[in-house]
């Protein structure tokens, strides 16, 4: 993978000089904040590689959901590459970058429910807790036939709307639901995924050069282990790197 970067493609990559990236506190297992209060994880780890590459300065967007993100491309405060799951939906808009890191939708359900398995959970009268506009709920939007979505702004808040209004089944990301539950006995999580949750390097879609440069890039970081390393180092020692792409 040569990488070759032109002038003419450090400025379509960031135009303004910067390279302007969203972080998405919303994703624990791909962003936290580090101790200075500044971003940390594997997304901002990518973010301040891709910069040093480029060679110019790394600003963070910071945002609480994946569809504020999304809403913020073109906006007052657009960015030049984001760290987002891929979504024929959000393809509209956003060039994504093969897969980095595989994540895995799970249902959260109280220990008494009578949900025993994945495919359960799409019949009348269930009630599914989400965050609108996740990956999970856009890919629910498109895949259940019976059951109904109960909307809260963020993934952390349909956690509390799962506890207080007690709809049947919560849908998150794994990692975060099997640290809570550990904790909490009363609540159990239903066995394998209903979803896979394909995290990428996202560009804005009309800039292809960009799009083709973060391809390699993304296929550099995972072979050389960079994002494993980094995943290590943030703690997230349960997520799985990416497979290299066809």
């Amino acid at each position: 993978m040569a990488l070759d970067l032109t002038p003419a493609l450090r400025s379509e990559i960031a135009p303004t000089g910067t390279l302007r990236a969203a972080i998405n506190y919303g994703n624990p297992v791909l962003a936290q904040k580090g101790a200075d209060g500044a971003p940390a994880g594997v997304s901002a780890a990518l973010a301040r590689e891709l910069g040093r590459r480029l060679g110019v300065a790394v600003t963070f967007e910071t945002f609480d959901t994946a569809g504020a993100v999304v809403g913020a491309l073109g906006g007052a405060r657009t960015w030049d590459v984001a760290f987002l799951a891929i979504d024929p939906e959000r393809a509209q808009t956003i060039a994504f970058s093969p897969a980095y890191v595989i994540i895995e939708g799970a249902y959260l359900v109280r220990a008494d429910s009578p949900l025993r398995a994945n495919d359960e959970v799409d019949r009348p009268g269930i009630r599914i807790a989400v965050g609108r506009n996740t990956a999970y709920d856009l890919y629910l939007g498109r895949h259940l036939n019976a059951a109904k979505r109960v909307y809260a702004p963020t993934s952390a808040a349909a956690l509390t709307l799962f506890l207080d209004e007690k709809p049947d089944v919560l849908a998150s990301v794994r990692q975060p639901l099997e640290s809570y539950v550990k904790a909490h006995p009363s609540l159990r999580i239903l066995p394998g995924r209903f979803m896979a949750i394909e995290q990428a390097l996202a560009t804005p879609k009309d800039r292809p050069g960009s799009a083709a440069y973060m391809r390699d890039f993304i296929e550099m970081m995972k072979a050389s282990n960079f994002v494993a390393e980094a995943l290590a180092a943030s703690g997230q020692h349960d997520a799985v790197v990416a497979p290299a792409a066809p």
